[in-house]
C-alpha cells in the first residue's frame, strides 16, 4: 500500500508499505489480550512479608505441651505471636506468575494497531532528519505545524541523534526506536510518527 511521506517543508511524496503490517484486519480480541498481559507484567509487586520459616530465632518449643494450663504452642515464630511470621501475607515478585507474550501475538497485535492508526489517519511518515534541531522552541513549531502534539515518535538512529535533545522535554511525546516500544505505547498516544528509515527497519523486523 502507498501512504504519504512528508518533509519539514510540508512537501508530500509517497512511500510503499507492507500490507501485512499496515493493512491487516484489526483483531481487537488479540490486542486486548496483549494489552492485558503487558500491563500485568509491568506491575511492580514488591511487597513482601516474612513467612514463619523466614523469621530468625530458635525453633524450640516455648514450654511443655501439657501441664502448664496454657494453650499448646510450638515456637515463638508462629504467626500468633508478635514478631513471628505473617500468615497469608504478600510474598514478593517471585511468587507472581509472569504472563507469557509470544512473538506471534506481539507481531499480530502491532500490525493490527498500526493498521488502525492508518485507517484513522493517525500515522505519519517523515523524511529522515538530516539537519540537527537543537532548540526545543524549533521542535515545538514543527510539532504544532503537523499536529503531532500527542505522539509516539519512532526514529532511526541518525534521526534520533539529530532531534532527541530538542524534543525530550516536550510533554505528551515519547521518542523511541523500533526496539523499545510496545502495543501499550501505540494505544496510549493518539498518533504514531515514523521516519522513512525507521519504518523500513520495522518492516524488516516484523515482516
Amino acid at each position: 500500500m502507498k501512504v504519504e511521506k512528508l518533509n519539514l517543508n510540508g512537501k508530500k511524496d509517497s512511500i510503499e508499505l507492507l500490507d501485512k503490517i499496515f493493512s491487516v484486519k484489526i483483531n481487537s480480541k488479540l490486542v486486548n489480550s496483549v494489552l492485558y498481559k503487558t500491563n500485568a507484567n509491568y506491575k511492580g509487586r514488591h511487597a513482601k512479608t516474612k513467612q514463619q520459616n523466614e523469621v530468625s530465632g530458635p525453633t524450640s518449643k516455648i514450654y511443655a505441651q501439657k501441664g502448664t494450663g496454657n494453650a499448646r504452642h510450638a515456637s515463638r515464630k508462629a504467626p500468633i505471636f508478635v514478631g513471628g511470621g505473617i500468615a497469608h501475607g504478600p510474598k514478593g515478585e517471585s511468587s507472581y506468575k509472569k504472563r507469557k507474550l509470544n512473538k506471534s501475538e506481539k507481531k499480530q497485535s502491532i500490525a493490527s494497531l498500526f493498521s488502525e492508526k492508518i485507517k484513522n489517519k493517525n500515522l505519519l511518515i517523515f523524511n529522515d532528519f538530516v539537519s540537527e534541531i537543537k532548540k526545543t522552541k524549533e521542535m515545538n513549531i514543527i510539532i504544532k505545524k503537523f499536529d503531532i502534539t500527542n505522539s509516539l515518535i519512532i526514529l532511526d538512529k541518525v534521526s534520533k541523534d539529530k532531534i532527541e535533545k530538542s524534543i525530550r522535554n516536550i510533554p505528551n511525546i515519547k521518542v523511541t526506536d523500533i526496539n523499545h516500544f510496545s502495543a501499550f505505547d501505540i494505544v496510549k498516544f493518539k498518533k504514531v510518527v515514523f521516519t522513512e528509515s525507521s519504518v523500513k527497519e520495522l518492516e524488516k523486523r516484523y515482516a
